[in-house]
């Protein structure tokens, strides 16, 4: 009983309706700017987004044109959550991502490339392997196409960049230089509106190469 209740609990997790299209999974880390990327997507002004963690913590759908767009809840810190509700929305994000591996043609990791490197150095100082990688390697077993989209690039001075973005991909599992993993990784500043429109075009190659294996 306890099971059965647990599914109409996720049940209520979802916002929006099923559809027989495949679908496109937006996951990072709290605050890394996964929201501002789903309504820049969308173009729907209604995706909520902030600066504090945490505002999305539901399992958000938007239709688009060939696909359907997911915006799954933030992991890590969530503002105003206890640890075990943060660990409980982590299941459930994973739950989400086996249950429905089948309709997913891609799937888009959010990370802050500032802050990324630091984050990891912490965990790895606790013996810890980093959520995002941990995400992305799950991502990568499933056959789900993971692009890492790297926000936050204006933070850093443009003649670092190359020695940055080499440590991110080298943190990933991937020999430098980072430009060689160029169909993986996509550099940009959501901010200052550049990166996300080659999102829209390696989308659109996934949801097409989808639709033909189905067909």
């Amino acid at each position: 009983m306890s099971g059965l209740k647990d599914i109409e609990k996720f049940k209520r997790f979802f916002k929006g309706e099923e559809s027989d299209k495949p679908e496109v999974i937006v996951t990072g880390r709290s605050n890394v700017g996964k929201s501002t990327l789903v309504r820049m997507i969308t173009g729907n002004k209604n995706v909520r987004v902030g600066k504090k963690p945490g505002v999305t913590l539901k399992i958000n759908k938007y239709p688009m044109k060939n696909y359907t767009l997911v915006d799954l809840p933030g992991f890590g810190y969530m503002r105003g959550l206890e640890k075990k509700v943060e660990e409980s929305i982590k299941d459930k994000i994973v739950w989400y991502i086996e249950d429905n591996c089948d309709k997913i043609a891609c799937s888009i990791l959010v990370i802050d490339g500032k802050a990324f490197p630091e984050i990891v150095e912490r965990w790895d100082s606790r013996n810890e392997i980093p959520i995002d990688i941990e995400m992305f390697q799950f991502l990568k077993e499933l056959d789900l196409n993971p692009i890492v989209f790297v926000n936050k690039m204006d933070k850093i001075k443009k003649e670092r960049w190359d020695e940055q973005l080499d440590r991110i991909v080298e943190l990933f599992g991937y020999s430098p230089p980072w430009r060689q993993w160029s169909n993986i990784f996509v550099v940009g500043s959501l901010k200052k509106n550049f990166g996300w429109s080659r999102i829209l075009s390696m989308i659109n190659r996934y949801v097409e190469e989808y639709r033909r294996k189905k067909r």
